[in-house]
């Protein structure tokens, strides 16, 4: 594992041993520690508290009703507030101060998300994240978008994901230039002989004043969550040049059942499911099926087709765990079912039933943060080799969740009793063969049979069909002219009158939905809308060279309905 760190000369060799820890906060934070770099093998214990301001470079990393989780990244000199996304590998940003420092290049682009898009100029500009340095970072630099980020005070997406997803990469190495390269790559480019991963702890809060004890930090473990070095690698899928942090899951848990994933992504087992772990998206979006066995049961429960969402009773507890290569996470309760951002009277299910229309195929589930709370997630990019290319990636997850813990805060809150004999065993899961299947003798036989007089069935068919058609036609010429021969006006006012309007209004559900902006009309999102609190999905819709699907969500905010314009094919 690799660290990378590009400072300034005079700093260099004071900071090339130091990492960062930030402590997360559910408003600003008030401080920020920082962990000297161990050892390989080592995880430091001390910390050293440092106060914004003290002429530390320093990151806070809040959360806003722990929907989305936001750190500072200086640009050209000036702070912005980002939300940090590792699923996607893009930086953009609005409301850029230009100067002397920054580049602005003629390149523009559309980037599409699950949920809002954003367009503008590639721009070149230095950069600092986490206290690292690079001094010459592509990002796009936006003039119109719409995005629920926004309204939560992030001023852009920072795409933490593999720079082979980076629709900005793509872009610039068609001019024969490689400065498009991702943040996260360009700091493990500059220092390849230090730990090149992240991690997070996204931690929950019950009440609204409460502090989220999480962290984010580049090339250092937690030390409260050091454990995580000794869990096993998750491999990604697939294992080889991924585009995304997808991973495979063996098995759901819910109560005390097991259920067994199905796929459909090429090349991957067949019985189990391709999950992108997204820290950019806030709920979770599964297979219909999936979220009706996790809340079709629930008496009282039901699904709300304007919402797109099971609601359940807020004192139903839903046990359920994911195992990931050969682990068991527990999820919180609270986080399956969380009170309703639109109706605090009500809570509603965070694993939306939806069939996945971004990533082309690539996964079938997109799990985000409802998820990621319950684990301290790690994400390694990847050794470098001697030639200085980067090995396979990896994910390790640390389950941060006791079940019987979980019941006993989730009563705390929602009334019940608590429970205190949830246990999740492991399954016993081996991978199938993608895509195989087998037919019988008498089957294969049959089929060859139909394969050899196949084409004779389909010409007397096809002499059919013409003769038919030939008849029709002919009737059709007859009635015409017969009418027309007795059917002669006798005066003026005998004249047809036009019909009435037949063809059928569409019907929408949500009314505010409008067609879309016509173009050259500049799109606006108004960030302190009464009805702000809306999840927020990053997942990028496509990757750098293929034409993107149609997008599967409109969403009206704040009484405005807002159509993200379709990404331009390159």
């Amino acid at each position: 594992m690799k660290y990378p760190i590009l400072l300034a000369t005079h700093l260099s060799l004071l900071l090339s041993a130091a990492a960062l820890r930030i402590p997360v906060k559910r408003t600003s934070s008030t401080s920020v520690s920082r962990i000297r770099k161990a050892q390989p093998g080592h995880v430091n214990s001390k910390l050293n508290a440092r106060a914004p301001g003290d002429g530390s470079n320093t990151l806070d990393l809040d959360t806003v009703h722990d929907l989305i989780y936001m750190a500072d990244i200086t640009i050209a000199g000036e702070a912005y507030p980002m939300q940090l996304d590792t699923g996607s590998s893009d930086l953009w940003l609005q409301h850029v101060h230009v100067n002397d420092d920054m580049e602005i290049s003629d390149i523009t682009y559309n980037l599409t998300y699950g949920i809002g898009w954003a367009y503008g100029h590639i721009a070149y500009a230095p950069m600092t994240f986490a206290g690292i340095s690079v001094q010459d970072q592509a990002f796009l630099n936006v003039s119109q978008s719409m995005n629920p980020a926004l309204s939560y005070g992030a001023e852009g997406i920072l795409g933490l994901g593999f720079t082979s997803l980076s629709t900005i990469d793509a872009l610039v190495n068609r001019t024969k230039s490689d400065r498009g390269r991702s943040l996260l790559y360009t700091m493990f480019e500059d220092n390849k002989s230090q730990p090149n991963f992240i991690a997070f702890a996204l931690q929950r809060s019950t009440h609204e004043e409460d502090d989220v004890d999480g962290s984010f930090s580049i090339g250092e473990y937690e030390p409260e969550y050091a454990a995580v070095a000794d869990q096993p690698a998750i491999p990604t899928f697939p294992e080889h040049a991924p585009k995304r942090w997808n991973v495979l899951l063996d098995a759901l848990m819910i109560g005390d059942s097991v259920i067994f994933p199905n796929t459909t992504v090429a090349d991957a087992p067949s019985n189990m499911a391709v999950i992108l772990l997204d820290s950019g998206t806030s709920y979770s979006y599964v297979p219909t099926w999936v979220g009706d066995l996790i809340y079709g049961g629930i008496e009282g429960a039901k699904f709300d087709r304007t919402m797109g969402q099971w609601m359940v009773p807020c004192d139903a507890e839903i046990d359920m765990a994911f195992q990931i290569g050969g682990q068991i996470f527990p999820l919180h309760p609270l986080d399956v079912a969380p009170h309703s951002l639109y109706n605090r009277e009500v809570c509603a299910g965070s694993f939306i039933p939806q069939e996945i229309s971004v990533g082309a195929g690539q996964f079938d589930w997109l799990i985000g943060d409802n998820f990621l709370r319950s684990t301290y997630s790690l994400y390694d990019f990847g050794d470098f080799d001697s030639d200085g290319k980067m090995g396979d990636p990896y994910v390790k997850l640390l389950s941060l969740t006791d079940p019987n813990e979980a019941s006993a805060e989730f009563v705390a809150v929602r009334g019940g009793t608590a429970r205190t004999d949830i246990v999740y065993n492991v399954a016993q899961v081996t991978a199938n063969a993608a895509g195989s299947t087998s037919i019988g003798t008498d089957l294969a036989s049959t089929l060859n049979s139909i394969g050899k007089y196949l084409p004779v069935m389909l010409a007397i068919t096809a002499l059919n069909a013409l003769a038919l058609l030939a008849g029709v036609i002919a009737l059709i010429v007859y009635m015409v002219r017969k009418r027309r021969d007795s059917s002669a006006p006798s005066n003026a006012s005998s004249a047809r009158l036009p019909r009435g309007r037949m063809t059928p209004m569409p019907l929408s559900r949500n009314p505010s939905v409008r067609e879309p902006t016509p173009a050259g009309e500049r799109h606006s999102y108004e960030r302190n809308h009464p009805d702000a609190y809306n999840p927020v999905s990053m997942a990028l819709t496509e990757d750098t060279i293929f034409v993107p699907p149609s997008p599967a969500y409109r969403k009206s905010f704040g009484g405005k309905s807002v159509d993200r314009p379709q990404s331009m094919a390159i």
